[in-house]
């Protein structure tokens, strides 16, 4: 059984991928998305948080993530740079979730939505991110 939190992470996911993709308005996507599959499951608070968060912040998000890539963020496969965006933005604006939690919610969403191995790739730069969005949580866990 997925949690209400989860649904809300895949739904922004697809609405970021479609926002990549075609650059469509946040709000159409934010229509198409109330129509899916599993919305009325999800955390509609969370959701409308981070997909419109994302399309707002996506230049800064994207300035933290970039540093942490092997290659130009442009680059990444769609799926890839919309997870790495929504685990950014819980990095930045949800202190309340534990960094492993996001991390691990973002694996989970490119291990669902993503290619064959792209989780390891993704799992790698968010541990970089997080070290800098997060720093004062991870020493904080180290030394317990």
């Amino acid at each position: 059984m997925k949690s209400a939190r989860r649904r809300s992470r895949e739904l922004a996911t697809q609405g970021l991928y479609q926002w990549l993709l075609s650059g469509v308005p946040s709000g159409e996507i934010d229509a198409q998305l109330r129509g899916s599959q599993g919305y009325d499951k999800a955390d509609h608070e969370h959701l409308d948080a981070i997909l419109h968060g994302v399309i707002r912040e996506s230049e800064e998000l994207s300035a933290f993530v970039a540093p942490c890539l092997d290659r130009p963020i442009e680059q990444l496969s769609p799926v890839e740079r919309a997870v790495l965006l929504v685990a950014t933005y819980e990095f930045k604006h949800h202190v309340d979730i534990p960094y492993r939690v996001v991390i691990n919610e973002a694996v989970e969403l490119t291990k669902t939505f993503g290619g064959s191995d792209g989780y390891k790739y993704v799992n790698g730069v968010l541990d970089k991110v997080a070290a800098q969005l997060r720093a004062t949580e991870i020493q904080s866990a180290r030394k317990s």
